[in-house]
């Protein structure tokens, strides 16, 4: 099996664990409501599903979110609470880093501009690994597992499907990208992912004791 020249991983859950309760718990405390009320103007009303499609940009993401919840939200406190709700996978990152070293990689998630042009500073570990490479749904105007998406990532990077290499803890998302000709790993842990990605070469095999 031939090296890939791009690796695309998903964000949450995979290179972080997210958290949305604690997300909608830091923006209550901000906002003055409670984590219920948060919930139905930010994921019920269908805002946060609208920007993952890009509709918001980030400023008026904040302001479109305070009109919903009927508080005043700023930017800052939507990118605070983003971050108090990630908390990187350093060994999962260990093994993109290795790979980094035989590979281009890439993120390509389901999230709006606002979290594109703000990640770095909701979760710093993962630049400058990722720098200039953080790529969303809301850029491209369709979501995983449209297959469209991957083609139209894979675009910028001059990259050809066969040439490129999926991850993401959603199955579904994994068969899109099988339709639009990429390999695919379904992520469930790091020891799989070391071993999927040894099979591919972008790392050395472990090595076993005699």
């Amino acid at each position: 099996m031939a090296v890939p020249a791009l690796v695309l991983f998903d964000l949450d859950n995979v290179l972080a664990r997210y958290d949305r309760a604690a997300r909608l718990a830091a923006l209550a405390t901000r906002a003055g409501k409670s984590a219920e009320q948060v919930k139905a103007a930010l994921f019920d009303s269908g805002l946060e599903d609208e920007s993952d499609l890009g509709r918001w940009r980030p400023r008026e993401y904040a302001e479109e979110l305070s009109r919903r919840l009927g508080a005043k939200v700023t930017l800052d406190d939507c990118i605070a609470a983003r971050a108090a709700s990630m908390t990187p996978d350093q060994a999962t990152l260990g093994l993109v880093r290795r790979a980094a070293q035989r590979a281009r990689v890439a993120i390509l998630t389901n999230n709006g501009l606002f979290l594109r042009a703000h990640l770095p500073a909701m979760c710093p570990a993962l630049f400058p690994l990722f720098s200039g490479r953080v790529h969303c749904s809301g850029e491209f105007g369709v979501a995983k597992p449209d297959p469209a998406i991957y083609r139209r990532c894979l675009a910028l990077f001059d990259v050809s499907p066969a040439d490129a290499l999926f991850v993401d803890d959603n199955p579904d998302n994994v068969r899109g990208a099988a339709e639009a000709g990429l390999d695919g790993i379904h992520f469930t842990d790091t020891a799989a992912l070391a071993q999927a990605f040894a099979m591919r070469h972008l790392i050395e095999e472990p090595q076993h004791a005699p």
